[in-house]
């Protein structure tokens, strides 16, 4: 338990905090069509699981308990909403980003259940065995974010600061960044690195473009919604880049 899932914990509350101030789904747990069953309940119970998981990271005694949670939470999700929209719009590139936002923190509370839960005989998602999944979930999910910033190159520089020049080159850069990033991890090459930058990359994002917003004082739902899944990206790859850490000093 480090200051990585102590930030993961924190964000977690702020996004049902967030869910609870709206009475909506948080960041993270969308997207759910009006139309779904219990759609009331599920916003308060991802609310529930956001609040309740966050919390319980923050003590060592319920960490292994509420990284379970969270990961249990988030895979039901993916696979109940993230993989309908998958399978009706497969050539959208914003479908997989969008998607492989939920699977980046399915890959961080995988790797802290993991990395917290003693691995049994024939248990291969706890101990080192499910730390690697949890890595190589977090390094196929880059790969979108680097395809949606290539492919929506225009919308993507309009987020550029204005301050910056060349606004197309940042996003061309830093598209190819998320792809090479999720490559390396995927084939150890320079993982650690690769962890560190495009998490650094992901914060500077946070601090450069959402942060400004927020501090304008502006009131738009989707600017403080983005913001909240900007951090929350950040700390899953600072959890991703502890493991990889934590892995080479093992193997020393």
């Amino acid at each position: 338990m480090g200051l990585s899932s102590r930030l993961l914990a924190l964000v977690l509350i702020l996004v049902g905090g967030a869910s609870l101030a709206w009475a909506d789904f948080g960041p993270v747990w969308d997207p759910v069509p009006h139309s779904a069953p219990l759609r009331g309940g599920l916003i308060y119970l991802t609310a529930l699981i956001s609040v309740g998981s966050g919390a319980g990271l923050l003590f060592r005694r319920s960490a292994t308990a509420a990284a379970g949670v969270l990961l249990l939470g988030l895979v039901l999700w993916f696979v109940a909403f993230r993989v309908p929209v998958i399978v009706r719009a497969p050539a959208v590139a914003v479908t997989w980003e969008g998607s492989a936002e939920t699977l980046a923190m399915v890959a961080a509370a995988w790797v802290l259940f993991a990395g917290l839960r003693t691995q049994g005989s024939f248990d291969v998602v706890t101990g080192e065995p499910g730390v690697r999944i949890g890595r190589a979930l977090f390094a196929l999910a880059l790969i979108p974010f680097g395809i949606a910033h290539l492919a929506y190159v225009r919308q993507t520089a309009s987020l550029v600061p204005a301050w910056l020049p060349a606004h197309d080159a940042w996003v061309y850069l830093t598209g190819a960044t998320y792809i090479a990033a999720g490559v390396a991890i995927l084939t150890g090459i320079q993982a650690r690195l690769a962890a560190a930058l495009v998490t650094a990359q992901m914060g500077l994002f946070t601090l450069l473009v959402w942060i400004p917003a927020i501090a304008r004082g502006t009131r738009d739902h989707s600017q403080w919604s983005e913001t909240l899944v900007s951090l929350a990206l950040t700390a899953a790859g600072w959890v991703v880049t502890d493991s990889l850490r934590g892995a080479r000093r093992h193997r020393a």
